[in-house]
């Protein structure tokens, strides 16, 4: 996927972003962009504060300075229903889901009542289609996370934000899940941010990838060029000084960029 970025306004564009909570920022100086059609991983290790920046850009936790943007809009502060009415849909790391609730009751109550909608989702997931009349919480974790996503792409996003989809699945499945994402955004048209700890299968469905570390992206550039800089990739998880080495104190490597956080 290629995009004109130079005239194109960003799916979604976060500048200098502090959030966090109870007033203590874990996450710092944020700045990602996502293109329209484009799919973006967002790396790095447990605690480095991926949760809280897709849920601050969801509108469930509110910025402590910084800006928002989805679609040109400043939308910083906005609460999650009213984001999502404007397109943006968030699948959550626990799923969300109502065990009590069919399948197809969960896609009615995300897409309307649109059989064109339906049908279209379940040709891209064609597992649901057995489990239309099944309750969310007999369904395997494999068939929880198809529906996690399904109920957000029901809905047509123009931004779609995706946290941990591989969490508690076996490996197999998450080979068949993450490229999901890929066609949501070559087939349905929408900008896609995701956080993934399967770093190897998440460069091979994104267009680029941010990697954050301590609160802070550490490294960024293409999927390709990430692919090929393993030693970058694996730095980059052992903290912000081991990244900014190869780059000499942050700078360009190839198409790889290195940040060194600021004090």
């Amino acid at each position: 996927m290629t995009t004109d970025t130079t005239t194109a306004t960003a799916a979604l564009d976060v500048q200098g972003l502090d959030t966090g909570y109870l007033g203590t920022p874990v996450v710092r100086d944020l700045r990602l962009r996502v293109m329209p059609g484009e799919v973006v991983a967002m790396l790095g290790p447990n605690g480095a504060g991926k949760t809280t920046t897709l849920e601050t850009i969801a509108g469930l936790i509110a910025p402590m300075a910084g800006t928002i943007s989805v679609l040109g809009e400043d939308v910083a502060g906005q609460a999650a229903f009213t984001l999502a009415r404007k397109g943006l849909a968030l699948v959550p790391e626990g799923r969300a889901l109502f065990p009590s609730l069919t399948v197809r009751e969960h896609l009615r109550l995300a897409g309307g009542t649109s059989g064109a909608r339906e049908g279209e989702l379940l040709d891209m997931l064609p597992e649901l289609r057995k489990c239309l009349h099944r309750k969310a919480g007999l369904l395997s974790g494999g068939e929880q996370q198809m529906l996690a996503v399904g109920r957000a792409l029901v809905s047509r996003p123009r931004l779609l934000l995706v946290d941990e989809m591989s969490l508690g699945l076996a490996p197999v499945i998450v080979e068949r899940l993450l490229p999901i994402l890929r066609r949501a955004a070559d087939e349905l048209g929408a900008s896609v941010l995701f956080v993934e700890q399967h770093v190897a299968l998440a460069l091979e469905i994104a267009d680029r990838a941010y990697v954050l570390t301590h609160g802070r992206i550490v490294l960024e550039g293409t999927a390709s060029d990430l692919r090929d800089r393993r030693d970058l990739l694996k730095a980059s998880y052992l903290g912000e000084s081991e990244v900014a080495a190869p780059a000499a104190n942050g700078g360009a490597v190839g198409s790889v960029t290195t940040h060194t956080p600021q004090a």
